[in-house]
């Protein structure tokens, strides 16, 4: 599916345009030409001389990964031409190189969100259901990966222990022929309209919530994507087949209490966070979340302090009397 999206309508020659005309400064925009197109492996696309005082390719390989599935790699590479653009020349290079990193990381992120709306859901049990995806903490992005193993180093370390996987959770409900996608992400790293934001949050402390950067947002996404997907582990796991519960659970996803994320407001001991979400709608909606845990040797941070406020506000509706 993703060769499709790198590989429709092109041939050798062709003009790719990465900036439309009147863009940046640039009024006829800026585009590279197609050297090499072999679907559905690889498409590589060239800039050179005379149109450009440097010689630069920008590859994108498929790499099959067996069941179906494959990973798509971007690679970019520049020389400049000696006497063509001097100085000039040398720093639009250098200027170049944060965009293209930047550009390079929004399209590939469009491609996927692309391949995976099209793709064919995953292996799960037939019916109305909740289904639990456990995802590798930083799938796909390296730096929050880096920083999840620096803090589980530093959080076992403290707690004389080994070190755990770290792992994020989210929901598939199944509903009357309907699928939802519950799940809890940044407000900027998305911008579907129609991505079913219910609540939101802060990150970090309350005051920070006032700016974009530092919310967070609560998803009851119809026909949804989970982000790296693909990558989850010991996935999908079907908590429950009963419909009520599933539509239960969905009734309760705009109620979420959006306490800031990373810290431990409720004073549950553990920082709040995306597993709270998740182990909160589960316990509220009485499904047995005693018996959910994330995959071999792997650790949920968030999933105990969800589990905690759950049972507080169970106890609040139905107290217990003493005779």
């Amino acid at each position: 599916m993703v060769s499709s999206f790198l590989h429709d309508h092109l041939a050798v020659g062709d003009a790719v345009r990465v900036v439309p005309p009147g863009k940046f400064g640039m009024p006829d925009g800026y585009a590279f030409r197609v050297a090499i197109v072999e679907p559905p492996h690889a498409l590589v696309l060239r800039q050179q001389p005379p149109e450009h005082p440097w010689e630069s390719t920008w590859a994108f390989l498929i790499e099959p990964r067996g069941n179906g599935r494959c990973r798509l790699l971007a690679r970019s590479r520049s020389a400049r031409v000696p006497g063509l653009g001097g100085a000039g020349a040398r720093v639009a290079e250098e200027l170049m190189r944060p965009v293209m990193l930047l550009m390079t990381r929004k399209m590939l992120l469009g491609i996927k969100d692309r391949a995976e709306r099209h793709a064919p859901p995953a292996s799960r049990p037939g019916g109305d259901g909740v289904d639990l995806y456990w995802l590798p903490l930083g799938a796909g992005g390296r730096f929050v990966r880096s920083n999840g193993r620096l803090y589980e180093a530093f959080a076992a370390r403290l707690q004389h222990r080994d070190r755990s996987d770290l792992y994020h959770s989210a929901l598939e409900v199944h509903v009357g022929g309907d699928r939802y996608v519950i799940e809890q992400g940044p407000v900027w790293n998305m911008n579907d309209p129609g991505r079913g934001v219910v609540c939101e949050g802060a990150v970090g402390a309350p005051w920070l919530g006032r700016f974009k950067l530092f919310r967070y947002e609560v998803r009851r996404w119809r026909n949804g994507t989970i982000p790296d997907r693909g990558e989850a582990v010991d996935s999908p796991r079907r908590v429950s087949s009963d419909p009520a519960r599933a539509r239960q659970l969905l009734d309760l996803v705009p109620r979420f209490p959006t306490a800031t994320w990373g810290r431990d407001e409720q004073q549950t001991g553990e920082m709040w966070n995306s597993n709270s979400l998740i182990a909160w709608l589960l316990a509220r909606s009485g499904h047995d979340s005693d018996a959910i845990s994330p995959p071999a040797h792997g650790r949920a941070p968030g999933w105990l302090a969800g589990l905690s406020v759950a049972a507080r506000e169970a106890d609040l509706t139905h107290p217990t009397t003493v005779v």
